[in-house]
């Protein structure tokens, strides 16, 4: 996959819709500027369901894919695919991190609730027996599950997992104990703008505060998380031990946040994925240069007509920016976000959940 061009990897999983259509899952892939998707199959399971996606930080040709049959591992760009030995066959693979200095570790985080570490590369892998769910809220719909795993790159054995609807927990050891991070925002909850259910038993009207979609560190600010949920985004300056509210609403209308990322090319630069709600037919991007003090939206020009749900940028060219909504729009910038195109994936593929690019 060596030839110069940006390489575009898109996630779908196979669901049914909220009008009652079946919608088809997968693995898909285009060049930059082409816009031609071709899908990717060699070697994975049949009806493929993708829910995340890594490429390498220092060799894009290797990249993982974490699927509802285990994670999966690509060494030649995603034209092959080879199964890796994962303990649990029924886990969903819905996150997928890596060690920022040692990249023979890594971390995966599942449906239900579990994380799993490998020591080589993604050979083999363990459960980290504790690593459970915290006891908050008993959710109605589906199981509640690991959406993000960050790695402190500043402390490697500092690791924060996002859980939907079960909020946030930490590990201060590399993984072998975990805490529960969340009485803090089920704390926030009490405030009437910040109460919110739908489904969950036994929570109240905390839901919302639980329904964690992604952590972020930067390596600038290593007592910062930012978490991004759906009541907005939200900080903590003191490893998780208190949060509180970002204001993400002082700069957007919209502020279900269902990804937050730090810039890899320059540690005070945020991104965030904004939408009014999990379904809707709205989402905008927004970009924060100063660790998410102030925010402006940079996808002008365009219209997300569904949710937007991930945020992916160009492992070496901070002008690179893709992200993709819940139906299927991937839009990508390579001047920064001066102008874009889209890149639709194919007809049916409309459960997306992950996006990458090398």
């Amino acid at each position: 996959m060596t030839n110069g061009k940006t390489h575009i990897f898109a996630g779908a999983a196979a669901a049914i819709s909220p009008k009652g259509s079946a919608l088809r899952g997968g693995l898909f892939r285009c060049q930059a500027g082409d816009g031609a998707w071709e899908s990717l199959t060699a070697g994975l399971p049949p009806e493929v369901e993708v829910r995340a996606i890594l490429v390498h930080p220092t060799n894009p040709d290797l990249i993982f894919v974490g699927t509802q049959d285990g994670p999966y591992r690509s060494r030649d760009g995603g034209d092959h695919w080879e199964r890796l030995d994962f303990p649990d066959q029924d886990a969903v693979i819905w996150a997928i991190s890596i060690h920022p200095t040692r990249p023979n570790i890594m971390y995966v985080g599942t449906a239900p609730i579990a994380i799993y570490r490998s020591l080589d590369g993604g050979d083999s892998w363990v459960r980290l027996p504790r690593a459970v769910s915290p006891a908050h809220c008993e959710r109605v719909g589906f199981d509640s599950r690991v959406l993000r795993i960050t790695i402190n790159p500043s402390r490697p054995d500092d690791i924060y997992a996002a859980l939907e609807v079960s909020g946030v927990i930490r590990s201060a050891d590399g993984g072998e104990t975990w805490s529960d991070m969340s009485a803090p925002l089920i704390k926030l909850a009490e405030l009437p703008h910040l109460q919110s259910s739908v489904g969950g038993r036994h929570c109240g009207h905390c839901e919302g505060m639980l329904d964690s979609h992604a952590t972020a560190i930067s390596p600038v600010a290593p007592e910062t998380v930012f978490l991004g949920i759906r009541m907005g985004l939200f900080r903590s300056d003191d490893r998780g031990a208190h949060w509180y509210d970002a204001e993400i609403g002082r700069f957007s209308p919209l502020t279900y946040c269902h990804d937050v990322i730090v810039s890899p090319h320059d540690a005070r630069v945020l991104y965030a994925c904004l939408s009014p709600a999990a379904f809707s037919e709205d989402g905008s991007l927004y970009r924060s240069d100063d660790l998410a003090t102030t925010w402006r939206r940079i996808d002008h020009g365009i219209k997300a007509q569904s949710t937007l749900m991930a945020v992916s940028l160009h492992p070496s060219d901070p002008a690179k920016i893709y992200c993709v909504t819940r139906l299927g729009q991937v839009f990508g910038t390579e001047d920064a976000g001066g102008s874009w195109q889209e890149y639709r994936l194919p007809e049916g593929v409309e459960d997306v959940y992950a996006i990458a690019c090398a």
